[in-house]
C-alpha cells in the first residue's frame, strides 16, 4: 500500500496527520461492491522473449493490406517521407517541455510556426501549442465557453462526433451542466430555436460526422442571438476548400489533427488543434509560444500566456491541461509546409471530387441509398439492407475496410456505414469497392 521512498515510519506519520489506522482506510470511502474482492486473475509472468512471442501472435490475427474507406475523424491521407524523416530528428524526439527557453529554441520556433498555421487555416488569430486529441479539445472549448460566459447549459449538434460528445457529457455529469442535444434532419442539424435555456455555447461539427456541410451562419447568428459562444469541430483538410471558421464568425475552432502528418496509428497518439478569436486570448487552455526579442534585439522564443491557474486553482480551474502533444504538433507543422496553402486545397478537392464518384456508383446497387439528402463533403452514410456489422467483415474478405458502423452511436441508422474517401483512393479502389458492395448485398 506504499511506495518505496517511503519507510515504515514516514506512512505511520501520514496515517497520524490523517487521523487513520491503516492504509487501507484511505479507501473506505469507497461501497464495498465496487471494491475487489480477492487477488487480481492474472496469468503467470513471461520472459521478454515469451512477452514478444505472444503480442506477436495477437497481432498476426489482425487483416493486413485493406484498402481504406473508414473515416470518422482519423483518415488514410498520404503521409510524405519527408514528414517522418524531419519528425523523427533527434532533436525533435528527445526535446521534452520547454520551460527552458534558452536551450529550447528550436522546438520553440516550431511549435510557434505550428500555431501560425493552425491560425491560417482557421481563419482565427490564436492558436495554442495543440492539445492531446480532438475530443479533449472539444472538451475544452466548452471549458472555455462555460468560464467565459458563466454559464451551465451546452447546445450539441447531434452531428458532432460521437466520441467528443461522450467527453463533453461525461465532463457535464461532473460539473453539473445540462447538454442539450440538437438533432439532425437530413444530415444537418435542426437547430431549435425556440429552445428555451441560455446556452454558453452551441457545438457542432464542419463538416459534421456523417460528412454534411452544416450552415455556418445559422449556427453562428443563432448562437450569437442567445449569447452563447459559437465552437466549430473541423476537419483540417477540409479547410482547404470549405470556408474557415474564423470567416464565419466562430468564436472557438478545433479539430483532431490526425490527417496532417500522423498516420492513422491504430488509434493514437494523435493531436488536437485549438483557435479562438483575441478576445478569448487568455482563457486558452494549455500553453502558447510566442515570438520576442532578446536584449541584443534578437529573434527569439519563449513559452507564453502560460497562466498555470490550472496548477493553483486545481478543481475551480477552467482547464487542468498542463502540456500539449509537441512531437505530433511537430508533425503536423512539417506536413502543413510540405502540403503549402494549394497542397491542401488540392488533397480537400481530390478526396471530394472521389466520394462523390464513388456515392453515384453505391447509389446504383439495388436496396442500397445514400443517407443523407444534404451536401456533404469527403464522406457520407449507406443505407444497407443488411448489418452493417456483417457488411464490414465481409468486405474485409474481399480487401477493404468498408467503413464505420453507424447503429452504435445512431440507433435510427440500422442500416448505416459511414464511408470515407480520400486523395489516395484510385479510381479502381472506388470501382472496386462498389463491385464488392454490390457482390455482398447479392450474396447475402
Amino acid at each position: 500500500m506504499d511506495f518505496t521512498p517511503h519507510s515504515d515510519a514516514d506512512v505511520t506519520r501520514m496515517l497520524g496527520i490523517l487521523s487513520l489506522e491503516r492504509p487501507e482506510d484511505l479507501f473506505s470511502h469507497i461501497p464495498e461492491h465496487a471494491r475487489l474482492d480477492g487477488a487480481l486473475d492474472l496469468p503467470t509472468p513471461l520472459s521478454e522473449p515469451e512477452v514478444m512471442a505472444r503480442i506477436g501472435g495477437m497481432s498476426a490475427r489482425n487483416t493486413a493490406g485493406l484498402t481504406c474507406f473508414a473515416g470518422g475523424g482519423i483518415y488514410d491521407h498520404y503521409l510524405p517521407p519527408v514528414v517522418r524523416a524531419l519528425t523523427m530528428r533527434p532533436e525533435f524526439v528527445t526535446s521534452y517541455t520547454p520551460y527552458q527557453s534558452e536551450v529550447s529554441q528550436g522546438v520553440l520556433q516550431v511549435l510557434y510556426e505550428f500555431q501560425s498555421m493552425v491560425a491560417a487555416i482557421t481563419g482565427l488569430p490564436i492558436a495554442n501549442a495543440s492539445l492531446y486529441d480532438g475530443p479533449t479539445a472539444g472538451l475544452e472549448a466548452v471549458n472555455l465557453a462555460v468560464a467565459a460566459t458563466r454559464r451551465s447549459e451546452v447546445w450539441v449538434s447531434r452531428g458532432l462526433n460521437p466520441h467528443t460528445r461522450e467527453v463533453i457529457e461525461t465532463f457535464a455529469h461532473a460539473r453539473d451542466l445540462t447538454v442539450i442535444e440538437h438533432p439532425i434532419v437530413g444530415g444537418r442539424t435542426a437547430w431549435a430555436h425556440d429552445a428555451p435555456g441560455e446556452p454558453a455555447a452551441m457545438v457542432f461539427g464542419q463538416p459534421n460526422y456523417l460528412g454534411v456541410i452544416e450552415d455556418y451562419d445559422e449556427a453562428v447568428a443563432l448562437a450569437h442571438d442567445k449569447g452563447a459562444l459559437a465552437i466549430a469541430a473541423v476537419d483540417p483538410i477540409m479547410l482547404g476548400t470549405l470556408r474557415s471558421p474564423g470567416a464565419a464568425g466562430c468564436d472557438v475552432a478545433f479539430a483532431e489533427g490526425q490527417p496532417l502528418g500522423n498516420p492513422m496509428s491504430f488509434g493514437g497518439p494523435v493531436v488536437g488543434l485549438f483557435a479562438v478569436t483575441e478576445k478569448l486570448m487568455r482563457r486558452v487552455p494549455g500553453r502558447l509560444s510566442g515570438r520576442t526579442v532578446d536584449r541584443f534585439g534578437r529573434t527569439g522564443y519563449t513559452l507564453t500566456l502560460r497562466t498555470r491557474e490550472q496548477d493553483i486553482r486545481r478543481e475551480k480551474a477552467s482547464s487542468n491541461i498542463c502540456t500539449n502533444q509537441t512531437l505530433n504538433a511537430v508533425a503536423a507543422a512539417i506536413h502543413l509546409s510540405w502540403l503549402g496553402p494549394n497542397g491542401i486545397r488540392e488533397t480537400a478537392n481530390q478526396s471530394i471530387q472521389k466520394a462523390h464518384y464513388l456515392a453515384k456508383r453505391i447509389e446504383q446497387i439495388k436496396a442500397v441509398h445514400i443517407g443523407v439528402d444534404s451536401a456533404f463533403a469527403r464522406e457520407f452514410p449507406v443505407l444497407l439492407p443488411l448489418d452493417p456489422d456483417e457488411v464490414v467483415l465481409a468486405m474485409a474478405e474481399r480487401g477493404y475496410l468498408a467503413g464505420i458502423p453507424l447503429p452504435h452511436h445512431y440507433p435510427d441508422l440500422p442500416g448505416g456505414l459511414l464511408v470515407a474517401v480520400t486523395e489516395q483512393r484510385t479510381k479502381e479502389d472506388l470501382d472496386g469497392y462498389a463491385t464488392a458492395l454490390e457482390e455482398v448485398i447479392a450474396d447475402a
